[in-house]
C-alpha cells in the first residue's frame, strides 16, 4: 500500500493526476466563464518544516519519527482550509516528534515523557479531523508530539453471547470491519471518514454514523472505554447499562484528547444483516420532503437510512432535475425481513405527498444480493457521490473554488424558520464573499424531536485568497446557527475551528466542571490545549 497523502484526502496514489486535475479545471472555467489554471502538484520535496525543537528519549527513538513526511501529513486535518494549506506548503507550526507506539505501555511512557519534560501532546487517529481536532495551538513554544494509534489496529476478543468487541483504538473503519466479518458481526458505524477514520477518533468526537434514526452516534455502541491519562488509567465496568452516577464513559465521549487517550474499548456489535429494504420518495417542494421525515421518525419505524436531500442536493448527487426533493429510506436486520417497515414507511411518505412507482420499492430477504439494496438508481447514485465526496477536494485543491459544508440541529417547531435564517445569512455571504454561489441542504439524521440538518456551500474564489473567503462564509454561518438556537456540531466535534461558537454553546458552569476534571488527570495541561476549554 502507498504512503498516505500528506496534504489530500486518501493515499499518495489517490491524489488526482495532471491530467485530471486540467480537465476538472477546464470544467470549472466553463461553468463560470472564467480561466482557472490548476497549480503545480504538492510534493512533499517543495515542503520546508522548523527543525525539530526536541528530540525523544533513547527509549523512546524506536517509535519516534522526525521525518518531513510524517511531520508534515501531521500538522493538519482534512478540512477545507487544510487542505487549502497543505496544498501550499503552508505548515508554520508542525508536530516536532511524531510517535507510533505499538502498545498501551508505549502510549503510557510517551505521556510521561511529555509530562515531565513539558512537551504538548495531541492524539492522532485518521486524522479526518474537518475542525482543527489535530493541530497544535498557534504559536505554541513547547515541544509539540503528535502521538499516532495506527498500530493499536487489532480486535482483540469477541464476545458472540452478548454481542460485543473489544477493540484498540487506533483500527481503521475498514480494518475494524475487517476483523469482525469471520465472526459474522459487524459495528455497523459508518461515518463519511469511514475509510480514514478510527475506533478512538469515533469516540473522541462522538462520531455521528450509518444509521439515521435510533443509533445514531457512536455513543450508542460504547460498552466500556479504557483511556490513558498522565495520572493513569481511567477504565469503567463493562455493563449494558448503570444508574451509578455520572458515567464515566460519558465524560469521555467527546472529550477530544484533553482528558486522556483512549487505547481500546468494548463496542456493542451486531449480526451482519441480509434483510434490506430501500426506496427514494421524491417530493414536489422540501417543505413536503421535511414533513414526510418528521412522519416517518415518530412513527418509531427507525429506518437505518432516513436521508433527505433538498431540490437542489438531489439534482447534484441523486441524479434528478433539480426541482424535486427526495427522501431516502433503508431498513435492514439479520433476523426479520423489512418488506413491512419499509411499505409503512412509503405510505407515510405518500401521505405527506411522496410519489414513488411500486417498482422502485426493493426489497431483498437473505443473503444472497441483499448488498445491492439500496445502490440502484437515484439512491444508488447519491450512495455513490457521497462515497467519494471526500475525495473531490483534492482535485479542486488550489483552483479557487471555495466549498465547504457545516452541520447542526434543531428541534421540529423551530426548523422551518431555523432554515430559512440560515440560508438567508449564508446566501448573504457568498454573494459578498464570492459573488454568488450554492447553498444545498440534506438531513444526515433525523430524531423525533427533531432533524440534522447537513449544509453544503460552493462559490467561486479567488486563486490564492480562499483561506480568507472560506474564513468569512464559515463566521456567517457559524453565526447563524448559534443565532438560531442550532447546535455548532452535531458530529463533526469542537476542534479548535468550532471553539468560538462552542463557548456561547456550553453552560459556563459546565466549562468550570470540566476544567476541573483536566485539572486532575492532566495537572500540566498538555494534552491537547486550548480544545473545548482553555488551560
Amino acid at each position: 500500500m502507498s504512503r498516505r497523502s500528506y496534504w489530500g484526502w486518501g493515499l499518495e496514489s489517490d491524489e488526482p493526476t495532471e491530467q485530471q486535475r486540467i480537465d476538472y479545471a477546464k470544467k470549472l472555467s466553463e461553468r463560470h466563464g472564467v480561466t482557472l489554471t490548476p497549480p503545480p502538484h504538492p510534493t512533499i520535496s517543495g515542503v520546508s518544516l522548523r527543525a525539530p525543537r526536541i528530540s525523544a528519549p533513547a527509549e523512546l527513538a524506536g517509535i519516534c519519527s522526525t521525518d518531513t513526511h510524517d511531520r508534515a501529513g501531521h500538522t493538519y486535518g482534512k478540512s477545507f482550509l487544510d487542505t487549502v494549506k497543505a496544498t501550499r506548503g503552508v505548515f508554520p507550526n508542525p508536530p516536532d516528534v511524531v510517535a507510533f507506539p505499538r502498545t498501551e505501555a508505549d502510549i503510557v511512557h510517551l505521556l510521561e515523557w511529555c509530562d515531565t519534560a513539558g512537551n504538548v501532546a495531541i492524539p492522532y487517529g485518521g486524522g479526518s479531523s474537518v475542525v482543527g481536532g489535530v493541530e497544535a495551538p498557534k504559536n505554541e513554544a513547547r515541544g509539540i508530539v503528535s502521538i499516532d494509534l495506527r498500530e493499536l489496529n487489532q480486535v482483540l476478543e469477541v464476545d458472540a453471547t452478548s454481542r460485543a468487541a473489544r477493540i484498540q483504538a487506533g483500527a481503521l473503519g475498514p480494518a475494524l470491519d475487517a476483523q469482525l466479518k469471520p465472526h459474522g458481526f459487524t459495528l455497523r458505524h459508518f461515518p463519511q471518514s469511514f475509510e480514514w477514520s478510527t475506533l478512538g477518533g469515533w469516540l473522541a468526537t462522538r462520531s455521528g454514523g450509518h444509521y439515521a434514526t435510533n443509533h445514531t452516534h457512536i455513543d450508542d455502541f460504547a460498552e466500556s472505554i479504557r483511556m490513558v491519562t498522565p495520572r493513569g488509567i481511567w477504565e469503567s465496568r463493562r455493563l449494558p447499562g448503570s444508574g451509578a452516577g455520572p458515567s464515566p464513559d460519558r465524560m469521555i465521549l467527546g472529550s477530544e484528547g484533553i482528558l486522556g487517550i483512549i487505547t481500546e474499548a468494548w463496542m456493542r456489535i451486531q449480526a451482519r444483516p441480509t434483510f434490506r429494504a430501500s426506496a427514494g420518495v421524491t417530493f414536489p417542494t422540501w417543505e413536503a420532503g421535511f414533513e414526510a421525515a418528521r412522519r416517518v421518525v415518530q412513527a418509531k419505524l427507525w429506518p437505518a437510512n432516513c436521508r433527505l436531500l433538498d431540490p437542489i442536493e438531489a439534482g447534484a448527487s441523486a441524479g434528478l432535475d433539480g426541482t424535486r426533493a427526495i427522501l431516502i429510506l433503508g431498513f435492514e436486520s439479520a433476523e426479520l425481513s423489512q418488506r413491512w417497515n419499509i411499505t409503512e414507511a412509503v405510505r407515510l411518505a405518500r401521505d405527506a405527498g411522496g410519489l414513488i412507482d411500486e417498482a422502485d420499492i426493493l426489497v431483498v430477504d437473505g443473503a444472497r444480493g441483499g448488498e445491492d439494496v439500496g445502490r440502484q438508481g437515484a439512491v444508488g447514485e447519491w450512495r455513490n457521490s457521497f462515497i467519494r465526496a471526500p475525495y473531490t477536494r483534492n482535485i479542486s485543491a488550489g483552483l479557487g473554488m471555495i466549498g465547504d459544508t457545516f452541520e447542526t440541529s434543531i428541534t421540529w417547531d423551530r426548523w422551518p424558520e431555523f432554515d430559512r435564517q440560515v440560508r438567508a445569512a449564508v446566501t448573504e455571504a457568498l454573494q459578498r464573499v464570492c459573488g454568488g454561489g450554492t447553498l444545498s441542504c440534506r438531513f444526515t439524521h433525523v430524531y423525533t424531536d427533531g432533524p440534522a440538518p447537513y449544509y453544503t456551500y460552493s462559490g467561486l474564489g479567488k486563486p490564492g485568497a480562499e483561506a480568507e473567503m472560506w474564513s468569512e462564509i464559515k463566521k456567517a454561518a457559524s453565526d447563524a446557527l448559534i443565532a438560531a438556537g442550532g447546535t455548532i456540531t452535531h458530529h463533526h466535534a469542537v476542534g479548535r475551528d468550532h471553539r468560538p461558537w462552542y463557548d456561547i454553546q456550553r453552560p459556563d458552569m459546565f466549562a468550570s466542571a470540566l476544567r476541573a476534571a483536566k485539572k486532575a488527570v492532566d495537572p500540566n495541561g498538555i494534552l491537547n490545549p486550548g480544545v473545548l476549554i482553555d488551560p
